[in-house]
Formats: C-alpha cells, sequence, structure tokens
C-alpha cells in the first residue's frame, strides 16, 4: 500500500477516533419544537468532525446522555414550563448521569407561546445540578399562541428562527471541534 495511502488511513482513523457527538433531546406537541430541533440537527458541522443524534425524549435515555459531548435540549413551553416528557427524560436521566459529565456544554431551544422563561429556568436548573455549561442563552421562539384554539394549532416557525436554531446547533459543534468545550 502507498505510503500516503497509509497516512490517510491514520488520518481518518484518529479523527473517528476523536469524533465529538451532540444530543439533541426534544419534545413537541404541535410541532414547533420538532422544526426547530430538526432546523438545528440539520445545520452545517464542522467538516465531518461533529456527530449530531437527534432522538425524541422518551426514546432517550442515561446512555444517549453518557455517550454525548455535548446536549441540546428543546421544549416546548408547556404550562409556563418544560414539557412533561422532557422533564421524565432528566428525571430518569439525572442520577445516572450525575457526577459523570460535569463540565459538558449544552444549549436550550424553547418554543414559547408567551415568554418562555420559566421553561429556561427549569432547564438551567437542571443543568447546574449535572453540572454543565451553558454555550449561550437560551433560544427562545414565541409563537404568541394564547387561546386553546391557538396553542392546539400545529405551529409552523419562521425560516429566519429555524436558522437561528442551525446556528446555535454550528456554534454548538465548532467549540466541541475546535476543543473550545
Amino acid at each position: 500500500m502507498p505510503r500516503k495511502t497509509q497516512l490517510m488511513q491514520k488520518v481518518v482513523g484518529v479523527m473517528l477516533d476523536t469524533m465529538k457527538s451532540i444530543l439533541i433531546v426534544y419534545h413537541s406537541m404541535t410541532g414547533g419544537t420538532l422544526q426547530m430541533a430538526q432546523a438545528a440537527a440539520a445545520g452545517a458541522t464542522c467538516e465531518g468532525t461533529v456527530d449530531v443524534r437527534l432522538l425524541h425524549a422518551p426514546a432517550a435515555g442515561p446512555s444517549d446522555v453518557l455517550a454525548a459531548d455535548a446536549y441540546l435540549f428543546a421544549t416546548p413551553e408547556n404550562l409556563g414550563a418544560v414539557s412533561g416528557l422532557l422533564k421524565d427524560f432528566f428525571d430518569r436521566c439525572y442520577y445516572p448521569a450525575l457526577e459523570r459529565i460535569n463540565g459538558r456544554p449544552y444549549a436550550t431551544l424553547i418554543c414559547a407561546g408567551s415568554d418562555g422563561a420559566n421553561a429556561a429556568r427549569q432547564i438551567e436548573r437542571i443543568a447546574t445540578g449535572w453540572r454543565l455549561k451553558a454555550i449561550a442563552e437560551p433560544l427562545i421562539v414565541c409563537t404568541h399562541a394564547q387561546t386553546p384554539e391557538a396553542i392546539l394549532q400545529p405551529k409552523t416557525i419562521a425560516a429566519d428562527e429555524l436558522a437561528r436554531c442551525a446556528e446555535l446547533r454550528a456554534a454548538l459543534a465548532t467549540g466541541l471541534a475546535l476543543g473550545v468545550f
């Protein structure tokens, strides 16, 4: 085998061994949060050096949390709080991950009907307990849905808001790839 080919195989092997990963955990009732999570998952990566896994909250577990290098948590604002299924994910994973993921970076996406502030605070408190490091302020997209009809209606998130979700994930991926986080 030519020396150049052997060298390329070694470089690719090192890249695969050091591949970083982002776990995006989401829950969505009316599609808004799902659109935001999908936009983040589809965002540009750093030349293939960061793997992205998008998991619905009920499907995500402690092994997924432990295997990831960074996290993006996406939730709708339900009754001024995180969704029950995202909270369930945190409850199921909290103790198995405690003291095992200290210092890892995270960011938050919230699809809110009002201001999303309490949902953001809840995730921040959980992340503080896990000793995670926030890399950005929570990205909150407000749909202004306040009536029962508007709350239950399927959501369509504007392209500029979806672009912000992709940019946030790209920033997280870039920081991981460069060893900033």
